[in-house]
């Protein structure tokens, strides 16, 4: 039994230091910072001081597209917000907003959530099965 034994440890032991190696190589490609690619879109959201009309909000949205790294609009004149995706590496949210005002004669500013949201997550996180496994796990600490 013992001679048995010692025959399988060392391949357990050697199966159990690959499969630990895959593991670390795996978190490590998987949580390794990187830098934005030509596929990589961020979302701006741009908030309008000013009353809107349909026709303005289509304005805004047709002088949104023609900004460079921007592919995709949606513009809500009532409540004055417009949601905008682009390529960090076309584009800037900040220059793209800032020549929005200065163009169209909009007060805009750049709705940035503030650090307690960006604790919360996604809100689809939070009714999800793993988004309440995610807050048990959270809650322990």
């Amino acid at each position: 039994m013992i001679r048995k034994a010692l025959k399988i440890l060392p391949w357990a032991g050697g199966i159990l230091v690959c499969l630990i190696l895959v593991l670390v190589v795996h978190i490590y490609l998987v949580t390794r910072p990187k830098a934005p690619d030509a596929h990589t879109r961020i979302m701006a959201r741009m908030d309008i001081q000013q009353a809107l009309t349909p026709e303005a909000g289509e304005q805004i949205q047709a002088w949104l597209y023609a900004q460079p790294g921007v592919d995709h609009v949606l513009v809500n004149p009532t409540s004055r917000i417009a949601v905008f995706t682009y390529s960090p590496l076309q584009a800037d949210a900040n220059d793209i907003i800032s020549r929005c005002s200065q163009s169209l004669h909009y007060t805009t500013t750049r709705f940035v959530p503030s650090a307690e949201d960006m604790q919360k997550g996604c809100p689809a996180m939070a009714q999800s099965f793993t988004g309440k496994i995610y807050q048990l796990f959270l809650s322990k600490r």
